[in-house]
């Protein structure tokens, strides 16, 4: 029977997982020194190695022949964990078995001891579809770990995942694998296959997997499935994932670059002629301009065509507004019944694109400060007009209104002036969210991400966490998502060791707080020295009893 590529050529070892170097180095370790924990959380996008470097941990830490924190994988524990017969090594997958009664029966058959190896296995699949309660009922055999018994658990949507287990687990990130990374593994595998191929037919997979090995090896085995004559070519990869021909975008962009409306308008029918998806038309495009970018930039050129290397004379500027109209347009012809009007209206755009001279910084500064001298003129005469006999003063902000987000100053003061008085505390806070954030905004999606996406953090003590954020609207936003709050504190708890609440601020409203209340402090200090210098030499022990009076 056939045996699909992904199978065949999962990693059984860590040194042939690609793309997780991290995660097989730190489980080898550990294997060799024999600090294996009784919970590990493994999540990552599908298709990274979680499931086999579950399976390839399993066998490592049970395998009598291990060498480096290697599996042999020629014992019987080692090729018993590899056909799944060995029954220490349990998988099973949450999203069928998500109910309080399956993880009970795991909760009363772990407390066995193993009868062949040296550990008994849980591994736990998609663990984020168990309910609320299985998740109790496995909170509780977490807490409580019995001596030789090992959980794995695996998810895609770390999010999902209560603070509750998150804290009793040992965490490891697995990262979306490079496209380098996957064209390699893909030569080797076509090499010990023995089946010729094009090296633009290999790059096309490696770019449709996204980041995910077993998405790219499935790809590979439909391209293979329609190869002839053992050999894979660029066609037939092209014909498999959708992908527009390298040569059809060549063309397409040549025409946009000669701002030739009727050539491109004529490629664009004979792309949608050959049943090739406008979306993905438009998703391909991008990623034609970028590589143009990259090129223009120092980086490897994947593209050998001579029109790609005419294309390559387009400025930066006029790809930078190309991949922004693309962009736009991308949206309304995913929503459309009738994407191939908007893919039209989008090439027309595209070629009849006049690129504005650019405005330098200083440039744009004065005109910023014309508009806003400007509106307070207008602002004054119609003051004026209205009220003749009464000045009215002028506001130098808008009003405040119900609807206008405002931070809660007297917190963020007394953040600051917590820094003041423990300035190393205030920059340990604040350097350790820096350092997790990286990793907060990796765990979150969605909406939650986009808000946090646009922030920074410029502050922090143990209670909170100030992010400072270019819209002010954003953060309004991000102060009523209560969720937010409750998964940013979990994720700083693992990844800072503290739990802080978001303390939303747009950047223009804290620069104006921190420069108030630094020059409050520093009235203060005025204010002493002055006081401090009317003391006689040699009475400075008087400093504290001496009240100041006017004469």
């Amino acid at each position: 029977m056939y045996q699909a590529l992904y199978r065949k050529y999962r990693s059984q070892t860590f040194s042939q997982l690609v793309g997780q170097e991290v995660v097989a180095k730190t489980l080898k370790q550990a294997v060799e020194q024999e600090k294996i924990s009784h919970a590990y959380l493994f999540s990552g996008p599908r298709g990274t190695g979680k499931t086999s470097v579950a399976k390839i941990f399993a066998k490592a830490m049970n395998c009598p022949n291990q060498v480096g924190g290697e599996p042999c994988n020629n014992c019987y524990i080692c090729q018993a964990v590899t056909n799944g017969s060995l029954e220490d090594v349990i998988e099973m997958d949450a999203a069928s078995n998500n109910g309080v009664d399956e993880i009970r029966d795991i909760r009363d058959k772990s407390t066995y001891a193993p009868s062949v190896a040296h550990y008994k296995v849980y591994i736990i699949d998609e663990v984020h579809m168990l309910s609320t309660g299985a998740f109790n009922a496995l909170l509780k055999t977490l807490e409580e770990p019995t001596p030789n018994v090992v959980f794995i658990l695996a998810t895609t949507e770390l999010h999902k995942i209560p603070a509750t287990i998150l804290s009793r687990v040992q965490r490891f990130e697995f990262k979306s694998i490079r496209t380098q990374d996957i064209r390699d593994h893909i030569f080797h595998i076509l090499e010990k296959e023995g089946i010729d191929y094009e090296s633009e037919a290999v790059e096309i997979i490696a770019r449709r997997a996204e980041g995910g090995m077993r998405d790219a090896l499935s790809i590979l085995d439909q391209a293979l499935s329609l190869t002839q004559e053992s050999r894979l070519t660029t066609a037939v990869s092209e014909e498999i994932t959708g992908t527009i021909s390298l040569s059809a975008l060549d063309d397409y962009v040549a025409a946009l670059a000669q701002k030739d409306v009727a050539r491109a308008l004529e490629n664009l029918d004979l792309i949608f002629d050959n049943g090739k998806s406008m979306t993905r038309f438009v998703t391909d495009l991008l990623q034609y301009l970028r590589d143009i970018l990259i090129v223009q930039t120092g980086g490897e050129n994947t593209h050998y065509s001579d029109l790609f290397k005419d294309n390559l004379g387009l400025s930066q500027a006029v790809l930078f507004e190309m991949i922004g109209i693309a962009t736009s347009s991308l949206a309304d012809i995913k929503a459309s019944l009738q994407p191939k009007i908007y893919a039209e209206m989008m090439t027309i755009r595209l070629a009849e694109l006049e690129v504005k001279p650019e405005i330098t910084g200083q440039v744009a500064g004065e005109l910023a400060s014309l508009r806003e001298e400007v509106a307070r003129l207008k602002q004054a005469l119609a003051n004026v007009n209205t009220s003749p006999k009464q000045a009215t003063p002028t506001p130098s902000r808008p009003v405040n209104t119900k609807s206008v987000y405002r931070v809660d100053r007297n917190k963020v003061q007394f953040i600051l002036q917590e820094a003041v008085e423990n300035p190393d505390l205030a920059r340990q806070n604040l350097i350790r969210l820096q350092n997790a954030w990286g990793e907060v905004i990796e765990s979150l999606s969605g909406p939650d991400k986009a808000l946090l996406v646009g922030s920074q953090p410029v502050a922090a003590n143990e209670h909170h966490a100030i992010l400072a954020f270019e819209s002010n609207f954003n953060a309004g936003q991000t102060m009523k998502r209560d969720n937010l709050n409750t998964m940013f504190g979990n994720i700083l708890s693992q990844a800072a060791g503290f739990s802080p609440e978001i303390l939303a601020i747009s950047m223009e409203e804290w620069k104006e707080v921190r420069a108030a209340f630094s020059a409050k402090a520093k009235s203060s200090q005025t204010e002493k020295e002055a006081e401090e210098s009317l003391i006689p030499e040699g009475f400075e022990f008087l400093a504290d009893k001496v009240t100041m009076a006017e004469d």
